[in-house]
């Protein structure tokens, strides 16, 4: 891992310098951009800085100036999210901002003609994706009635986006349009083979070594690396989740919704089999699984089963609102911090939901036991 990782850094940074080292003028002009004197901003994608910048003037701007050769840009305008892609090739462009449309070389014009036709698609997909957020507003036993057939939509809906992007990916192989795309790709070409994380690389690493120019574009390298230093934070951060598992739980102290302080080890450790719950009533996720908890905790609990419910939200009127609404008459505890709570520290919670099985002695049997395995593991111990 250390000697690929040296390999990939010192690629990224010849890539880099190969790039500064053969500049070329860029000149990029706007109109119709509605707001006077808002700032203008050319980004360097590969940096994530900006390069230049300018004011607008009676609804125009220019931005002149060198940067590294098909070096891979954005113009912002004002405070909007919108973004114009180009690649500095040496030829003019021009920005519509009130149209959000880039005209410029063969190469620039086509690029934003995929990035318009990439929103397109993208909003058709993301109205999926406000209905499962509707939905996870609604009561508990709504939300459970639909959300079965919102997640089969949703799916399809993904599918069919991973679909197109894929497709514009392979219709522009032979330019360096791609590297507009690849920082989405595998994971869109894993739902598009359904949910398969490796052939959603596989698919990436195939892609570059069709088109040598793509997978030696500073961008690419410096999204490699970046990928190569998160997928090592994430290993250690599992390890870290995992080493848990088998150990004594950590005692901590949050108060419950009274406000009252108290001790995870008045509830843990204390002969009973306890699922420790890190949740929030913010998390769409979270409210999906509560009928699988609720259901175990039902089944279980005058057997000898306990939950406590860490919570990890900020607003203490919506918290007992989850609570009361999703019928859990469990043990809650919430300092009410969010992503600072004392539980995410303890415990190494990177997401929600999550969860630990404790034994009633107080050892850490299992983490993240969600659906069908937490009432199989819960069937086994009281069967």
């Amino acid at each position: 891992m250390k000697t690929k990782l040296t390999i990939l850094l010192a690629f990224a940074t010849a890539g880099m310098l190969a790039c500064s080292a053969d500049n070329v003028k860029y000149v990029v002009t706007g109109s119709r951009a509605p707001e006077e004197g808002a700032r203008v901003y050319l980004i360097d994608q590969t940096t994530r800085k900006p390069i230049d910048s300018t004011v607008v003037s009676l609804g125009a701007f220019e931005l002149k100036g060198t940067a590294g050769k098909d070096a891979f840009l954005a113009v912002t305008v004002g405070g909007s999210d919108r973004q114009f892609l180009l690649f500095n090739d040496g030829k003019p462009v021009q920005v519509d901002v009130a149209e959000r449309t880039l005209t410029g070389s063969a190469l620039n014009t086509r690029l934003s003609a995929c990035v318009v036709r990439d929103a397109a698609a993208y909003a058709e997909y993301e109205k999926t994706i406000r209905l499962m957020e509707a939905a996870a507003e609604l009561p508990q036993e709504d939300m459970a009635a639909c959300m079965e057939e919102l997640t089969a939509k949703y799916q399809s809906a993904l599918k069919q986006y991973a679909d197109f992007y894929l497709g514009m990916i392979g219709e522009n192989q032979g330019t360096l349009i791609p590297v507009a795309f690849v920082e989405k790709l595998p994971s869109l070409a894993a739902a598009a083979s359904n949910w398969d994380r490796a052939a959603g690389e596989a698919k990436l690493e195939e892609i570059l070594a069709a088109n040598p120019a793509v997978a030696g574009h500073p961008f690419v390298v410096e999204l490699k690396r970046r990928k190569a230093a998160a997928d090592e934070q994430r290993r250690q951060t599992a390890k870290r989740q995992q080493a848990l598992v088998g150990e004594p739980f950590r005692d901590l102290v949050e108060p419950d919704p009274d406000g009252q302080n108290h001790k995870l080890s008045e509830y843990v450790g204390q002969g009973k089999w306890v699922l420790i719950d890190f949740w929030a009533s913010w998390c769409g996720p979270c409210k999906a699984e509560m009928p699988n908890v609720t259901a175990a905790y039902k089944a279980y609990h005058d057997k000898g089963f306990e939950i406590v419910g860490l919570s990890f939200d900020q607003d203490k009127d919506a918290w007992l609102a989850a609570i009361a609404e999703g019928d859990m008459p469990w043990i809650h505890l919430s300092d009410l911090k969010r992503w600072e709570t004392v539980a995410a520290g303890v415990y190494s919670v990177t997401g929600i939901p999550d969860n630990l099985l404790v034994d009633p002695q107080g050892t850490i049997v299992a983490r993240g036991l969600y659906g069908k395995d937490l009432e199989n593991r819960l069937a086994e111990i009281f069967k």
